[in-house]
């Protein structure tokens, strides 16, 4: 069976989908800082953005591992439960950073910013989708999903910045 990992390597639509508008390239997995889970579990970063954010496999395992985003300013949250609960996150939803609030009403205006720029993004979101052999929800369902993993589950996902033992700040407020 094919990693979802290479399948977005080989698919050239879905990997230039997913490092714009969705800011994540699998060649970007390397943090500038030194971090570790407060649990002491492991972390894999696996996946970068272009500002220096980067994606983390949490624990043992496969892409079905929780994943954890830190920005470059010193804020994480545990934003899906495996590789393609984020993949649906970063394609219904690629403005997902700014959702503070996770409506469908706050998301609608960000995704009209996003569309004028980008006025063909559902088409290429869908066949991107396609291409990974993904099922997208809606864009309530995936915001929805992103607050209860991020304000729910992602308590027990603290990372800490290892040289001063600091956690990070939470990337969402409850």
């Amino acid at each position: 069976m094919t990693s979802l990992i290479t399948t977005v390597r080989e698919q050239d639509e879905a990997a230039r989908f997913l490092a714009w508008p969705g800011d994540f390239d699998l060649d970007r997995g390397d943090h500038v800082e030194e971090v570790h889970l407060a649990s002491g579990a492991a972390l894999e970063g696996f996946a970068g953005d272009g500002a220096g954010g980067t994606f983390f496999f949490c624990g043992e395992g496969g892409e079905e591992r929780p994943v954890l985003y830190a920005d470059s300013e010193g804020r994480a949250a545990l934003i899906a439960l495996g590789l393609p609960e984020l993949l649906q996150l970063l394609l219904v939803a690629p403005w997902w950073r700014d959702c503070q609030a996770f409506t469908a009403e706050e998301s609608h205006k960000l995704a009209a910013e996003y569309l004028e720029d980008i006025p063909d993004l559902v088409t290429r979101r869908n066949r991107a989708a396609a291409a990974l052999g993904l099922v997208l929800p809606t864009e309530g369902d995936v915001l929805a999903r992103l607050q209860e993993v991020a304000l729910g589950m992602g308590k027990d996902f603290v990372l800490v910045f290892t040289p001063e033992g600091a956690p990070y700040d939470p990337l969402f407020e409850s």
